[in-house]
């Protein structure tokens, strides 16, 4: 029998691989099965880590340029290859770096972003996987882009402030001092958004207000990144602004898609599972593990353990998924692919007790264990 393992982080209790091993102890003691263990994220929050650790890749951290122009500590991870860089923006620009009661998105940049780019490509990465989840920005990448060499000028040829405040004068793009090394490079950017960049579905007026835009302000700032659209047209003769997820992350998405000449937007999880090779093994596995902290009717709307599930059907392995709770809005997973699905609480506790990282390990070893003595027939050791 062969098992592969791509399990979800537990948030609070267990890393993506954390879960995978637990499962993988579990299995091994009840029987002899072959059991393949991969990383899993969905492209947000903690993919950085579930591909660094899981594929054996190293981190790298420096001081880049926060996203209200201090300096702020960023990591990202380089895989084995050399070649590959993992990367969440949220780093270098996430809202988790600013108190809510100085978001300013008038002046917040995305500059560091393009610092930690730049840093990878001078390391000789040429392939980046970026999460661009969790910004703290609405300025449409601009700040990125300057950072790679992109120069944005007034009409006296001066450069614009940071932030979205001077986008409306925009009068001159020039891209003379953008690393040649940029042409080389292949960007897939995670993104599970399908707004376009301007207008009633855009980055300012569904995303704005979490990042301190008020109500009277959505026309104005709009404007000024219609402005910046068609300042970009005119300079790449593209029109990217109505594309699915170009309003992502205050703009980021319009800003790879318009500026960066290989650059995809993609589903997190397909990234993910694309990244880890997933479908070389499941081909000719038996059973898929998956799961998550919390199973429910929102991960049956095409989270990370129904992405697994999808993928396992194609070639008919049966899918269990294990998870720290279910709802009974879960059994909308059974339609989803997942064949089964088990809580791994033992009984009546608290939940900092469920989620100390050592009781989730243990419960989850245990769950996976009695689902595999059932499987193969009661013959574990």
């Amino acid at each position: 029998m062969k098992v592969v393992i791509a399990i979800d982080s537990f948030k609070g209790s267990m890393s993506s691989m954390e879960a995978g091993n637990a499962a993988c102890a579990g299995i091994r003691r009840a029987c002899g099965a072959s059991v393949i263990v991969k990383p899993l994220a969905d492209g947000g929050e903690g993919t950085t880590e579930a591909l660094v650790e899981g594929l054996g890749g190293k981190y790298v951290s420096l001081e880049v340029r926060g996203p209200l122009g201090g300096m702020v500590q960023a990591k990202y991870g380089i895989l084995p290859d050399g070649r590959t860089a993992v990367m969440e923006m949220a780093q270098a620009a996430g809202i988790v770096l600013v108190k809510r009661e100085e978001l300013d998105p008038w002046k917040a940049t995305t500059y560091g972003v393009g610092e930690m780019i730049l840093d990878a490509v001078r390391r000789g990465c040429r392939e980046f996987i970026i999460g661009i989840g969790g910004s703290a920005t609405s300025e449409g990448g601009m700040g990125m882009l300057r950072a790679l060499g992109y120069e944005f000028l007034d009409g006296q040829g001066k450069p614009i402030r940071d932030g979205l405040q001077d986008l409306d004068r925009i009068e001159q793009i020039r891209g003379e001092h953008v690393p040649k090394e940029l042409r080389e490079c292949h960007f897939r950017i995670a993104c599970d958004v399908t707004n376009p960049l301007c207008g009633e579905n855009g980055a300012v007026y569904v995303f704005g207000p979490q990042k301190g835009v008020k109500e009277s302000e959505k026309r104005l700032l709009d404007e000024k990144m219609r402005h910046y659209a068609r300042k970009t047209s005119e300079f790449t003769h593209r029109d990217c602004s109505l594309l699915e997820g170009a309003g992502a992350a205050g703009g980021l998405g319009f800003a790879f898609m318009s500026y960066l000449p290989d650059a995809e937007l993609r589903s997190g999880i397909e990234i993910v599972l694309k990244a880890i090779r997933l479908e070389e093994e499941v081909k000719d596995a038996d059973i898929v593990i998956t799961g998550e902290g919390r199973l429910d009717s929102q991960t049956a709307m095409g989270k990370v353990p129904v992405g697994v599930a999808r993928l396992a059907k194609k070639y008919g392995a049966r899918v269990i998924a294990f998870a720290g709770s279910v709802t009974d809005g879960a059994a909308e997973c059974n339609r989803k692919g997942i064949d089964a699905f088990f809580p791994i609480v033992r009984g009546v506790t608290t939940l900092d007790e469920a989620m100390a990282p050592e009781n989730a390990r243990r419960n989850l070893e245990l769950a996976a264990e009695q689902v595999f003595r059932l499987l193969s027939g009661g013959s574990g050791r």
